[in-house]
């Protein structure tokens, strides 16, 4: 859009409200509705949630308590990189998570150069996106989501919500209490670009894999969407 065209429809936007209220302009804003919720892929939140985060090019893990989530993120690091090694933010939740049930070996802090793989926790699923909502702080760093070469993150399904609106007032409710983090990021897959071409490159602004480990009672037909889906062992 043009500089010219911009002003132009802000001019009318000024004009349009000008000597009006802030209830008349309110009611106005109401009275236009909102746009129609896109149609989840599964009935079920956890089904759609690990859909959205398969079609986002990630992968899926689903475990039913806190070791059986070190279990699964011990698979996945031995896979990629036959050792047990991964940095993790001092996040209480994922300082306290039983790592010696198998052998994980975590490092507490920010992501250094030479260290491929990070671990977060989600503070939301977004179910409509597939995308995982962290909140970034010194006990957060920005560097786990962003630098690493892949990503683990640690999702609860009772955080996953249905849609950006619903995550949006959680945040805002928790902000109330907790105040303003550094920031906020909304997550949907690993880091991709696209050439002139429109082909798609992983990793080459941040991770190259981005993997979801989903916790709590998760429903049969969710798990095995996710054990159905084809394993990069790359």
């Amino acid at each position: 859009m043009s500089g010219s065209a911009r002003s132009e429809i802000f001019s009318r936007l000024r004009k349009a409200s000008r000597g009006e209220t802030e209830e008349n302009i309110q009611r106005e804003r109401l009275s236009l509705g909102s746009a129609p919720a896109p149609t989840p892929p599964a009935p079920e939140s956890c089904q759609a949630f690990i859909l959205n985060v398969l079609n986002n090019q990630g992968s899926v893990d689903c475990v039913s308590n806190r070791s059986e989530a070190v279990k699964a993120i011990a698979h996945y690091l031995y896979t990629h990189f036959h050792n047990y090694r991964l940095v993790a933010g001092n996040d209480p939740r994922l300082a306290a998570m039983p790592w010696r049930d198998a052998g994980v070996l975590p490092r507490f802090g920010s992501l250094e150069a030479g260290e491929p793989v990070a671990l977060s926790f989600a503070r939301l699923g977004v179910v409509e996106t597939g995308a995982v909502v962290t909140w970034t702080s010194k006990a957060n760093p920005a560097a786990n989501n962003f630098l690493p070469e892949h990503h683990i993150v640690l999702v609860d399904k009772n955080d996953l919500v249905p849609t950006m609106e619903q995550a949006w007032e959680r945040i805002n409710h928790a902000l109330e209490t907790t105040g303003r983090p550094r920031g906020i990021n909304f997550i949907a897959g690993p880091s991709s670009t696209a050439d002139i071409e429109g082909e798609l490159v992983y990793g080459a602004h941040g991770p190259h894999r981005w993997h979801v480990v989903l916790l709590g009672d998760i429903p049969v037909d969710a798990q095995n969407i996710a054990r159905a889906a084809p394993k990069d062992q790359s």
